[in-house]
């Protein structure tokens, strides 16, 4: 995986740092806007199953607000570290500000593993999680939202834990990502994974290319990969190649076939965590290649949809002269370095925070359908997606194409430019 001395943060400030350089942003604002403006650590002791006492870490970070309450996922991963949450938050600000949602940059983690944990220890943590952030969260001042390794159950956890708080009152509205039925919007299960492919089929558009007939190779097979791979296939892509983790071998396969994936056939022989099934992949005729070969397959489109820091100066190189696009569906997959290679291979990259915006910008949805006591068809959920996904790539490409930038630096100049105004209007700057 290759993340081991990555410092996810230091690249979110860089990135920052370059587009703050081309839009002259005022000191002011930019020591605003470079670091978070709300950090919370705290400890959460758990009586595990077998008696003893665990205490586990957990943070969250609200990075700016300027534009509406804090918005973003808790990871519970066991290489989890505050400079990972710090990033995630200040992408997330640029994220909501991209597709124009008023909403601002959050995220929150704890340092576990749930491979190895029971449900009732898991539980334990959720509601411990909540017991010391409560007073920092809410409707109006931060909603919280499920992400890496965590699940509507999760949330329901948390939301049942923060009402018993608050007199037992309801606050739908408090949390994002529930199960529906409980507050939870149809469609969000599978709004970052369309999100990722709205957005492919309106770049592929402006090359004058068409899903039909195209090819992809994809890294991850979680929830983002698994929903824009479905998507993908149903508006004519092959997708050739997967790549995903083992947890029994503590490293990530590729599994390829050159025929293409059958979506539902592969989600059979896949766990809970999106681990596929090494001996029933074989049996159905995949290939089974080393993790990073994913990358270097003659495709027309890669979709990095795992964790951060997977396409670095040291393997871009590698990606076929056939590739078109990248379509980051993972959250900081890029590094700078790459994106200098991408460049010159004139490959069109939809950067992460607009490509797998469809996450937030439906349990903004949710939220707003939470406060209202109304909710939505699924149609209708995924047509207000697709038409916020649509807009908000267009409003990047029209920068990117006036002002020749690449799709990344336009994006952020969209995106702080919107934050900075923000702020600036309330008198903070």
């Amino acid at each position: 995986m290759a993340t081991k001395g990555f410092n996810a943060f230091e690249m979110a400030q860089r990135q920052f740092d370059k587009v703050a350089d081309l839009l002259e942003l005022d000191q002011g604002t930019r020591d605003l806007l470079r670091d978070a403006q709300r950090e919370y650590q705290f400890l959460i002791p758990v009586r595990m199953d077998d008696g003893h006492v665990q205490v586990f870490k957990g943070f969250r970070v609200q990075h700016n607000d300027a534009r509406g309450p804090s918005k973003g996922g808790i990871r519970f991963h066991p290489q989890e570290t505050v400079d990972t949450v710090r990033a995630l938050a200040m992408w997330m600000t640029w994220k909501c500000a991209v597709v124009d949602i008023p909403l601002g940059g959050g995220k929150g983690g704890v340092i576990c593993d749930p491979h190895h944990l029971s449900m009732r220890e898991q539980e334990q943590i959720c509601r411990g999680w909540i017991r010391q952030i409560a007073r920092n969260i809410g409707e109006l001042s931060d909603v919280p939202a499920p992400d890496v390794m965590t699940t509507p159950q999760h949330m329901i956890w948390m939301l049942d834990e923060y009402e018993a708080m608050h007199g037992h009152s309801h606050h739908p509205g408090l949390i994002t990502g529930k199960p529906v039925g409980m507050g939870g919007s149809l469609g969000r299960t599978e709004a970052t994974g369309y999100g990722v492919v709205y957005t492919l089929r309106e770049a592929l558009k402006t090359l004058g290319m068409s899903p039909d007939g195209t090819s992809a190779s994809v890294q991850g097979f979680g929830n983002v990969a698994q929903y824009a791979i479905q998507l993908y296939t149903k508006i004519g892509g092959k997708v050739i190649a997967v790549s995903c983790w083992d947890q029994a071998d503590q490293t990530s396969y590729t599994f390829r076939r050159a025929s293409g994936i059958d979506f539902q056939e592969l989600m059979g022989i896949t766990d809970k965590f999106g681990s596929i099934d090494k001996t029933k992949a074989k049996g159905i005729g995949f290939e089974l290649l080393p993790g990073d070969a994913w990358l270097e397959q003659e495709v027309d489109i890669l979709i990095p949809a795992a964790i951060e820091n997977q396409i670095r100066g040291d393997n871009a190189g590698k990606i076929a002269a056939r590739v078109r696009v990248v379509a980051e569906g993972a959250n900081g997959p890029t590094t700078p370095e790459a994106d200098e290679i991408l460049k010159q291979k004139t490959i069109f990259v939809i950067p992460d925070f607009l490509a797998n915006a469809g996450g937030v910008t439906c349990s903004y949805f949710e939220q707003v359908q939470s406060n209202m006591n109304y909710y939505w068809e699924r149609d209708e959920v995924l047509s207000k997606l697709d038409q916020k996904m649509t807009s908000a790539f267009h409003a990047v490409h029209d920068v990117s194409h006036r002002q020749k930038l690449i799709m990344r630096d336009a994006a952020y100049v969209v995106a702080i430019n919107r934050v900075a105004r923000a702020c600036r209007d309330r008198g903070w700057v």
